[in-house]
């Protein structure tokens, strides 16, 4: 218990130096002038008053090898940064981040990880069912839904008043068989309906504006689809679940 404390306190520091008081124009003259940027400095300095604020004036190897890591690993990865690998660095660097936080923990409070208590059949199965959701429900609605696709993408070439953003469909399905996997978990049958009504208020506009018959039924058919897949796959968890 006094670990996860102790690194709830330093995940706080973290979050609020690293988001809630990092102004974007901190960010954008960082990724200007990199090492030479002062704001690369005030912000170190906000994650050391942070620490100490959340530490209590104590533990100050703790605050130092932070504050320290903090700025290699930022530096690191300004120096590193373009326009093509810019979305993963921000991961890594979140993920060294943690983990040195992670490390300061172990070291104030020891921890053990027993592999026997992450892999249970519940959580094995809870895995498989958020895998089948996002990724094979994804490729399952393609593959039933593919005559339409092709049907549908010739009865628009002349009739394109936009695009839509890459793979904007397919992180939306994603999101919403998440969303009505959980509400099922948590048996918030209602507001599934309230996701389906948001979602049509979202699309009418662009289904009446095209008027478009085929676009319309493909919509539905997708939408029915997806949202049947994730209610399956839902109950399929709750009932094999009291059997694990």
């Amino acid at each position: 218990m006094m670990s996860l404390f102790f690194a709830l306190k330093l995940l706080l520091a973290h979050f609020l130096g690293d988001f809630a008081l990092q102004p974007q124009k901190w960010v954008a003259h960082k990724k200007e002038h990199k090492a030479k940027s002062k704001y690369l400095y005030f912000h170190v300095g906000v994650h050391l008053l942070l620490l100490l604020l959340v530490l209590q004036f104590q533990k100050f190897w703790v605050v130092a090898l932070i504050v320290v890591s903090h700025y290699l690993i930022d530096l690191i990865k300004l120096l590193l940064t373009n326009s093509k690998n810019e979305r993963w660095l921000f991961v890594a660097d979140q993920l060294l981040h943690l983990l040195v936080i992670a490390l300061a923990t172990y070291m104030v409070a020891p921890f053990s990880i027993d592999p026997k208590t992450i892999l249970t059949p519940k959580i094995v199965l809870f895995l498989c069912c958020i895998v089948f959701v996002t990724a094979v429900s994804g490729i399952l609605m393609k593959l039933l839904l593919q005559r339409y696709i092709t049907d549908l993408a010739e009865s628009e070439k002349d009739n394109q008043e936009g695009s839509s953003l890459k793979d904007a469909g397919r992180y939306i399905g994603m999101l919403e068989r998440l969303f009505v996997f959980g509400f099922i978990l948590a048996s918030q049958w209602s507001a599934i309906g309230l996701l389906i009504a948001a979602k049509s208020v979202f699309r009418f506009g662009d289904l009446n504006k095209g008027n478009n018959r085929k676009l319309t039924e493909y919509v539905l058919i997708g939408t029915l689809l997806s949202f049947g897949l994730a209610i399956l796959t839902g109950l399929a968890y709750k009932l094999l679940v009291v059997h694990l």
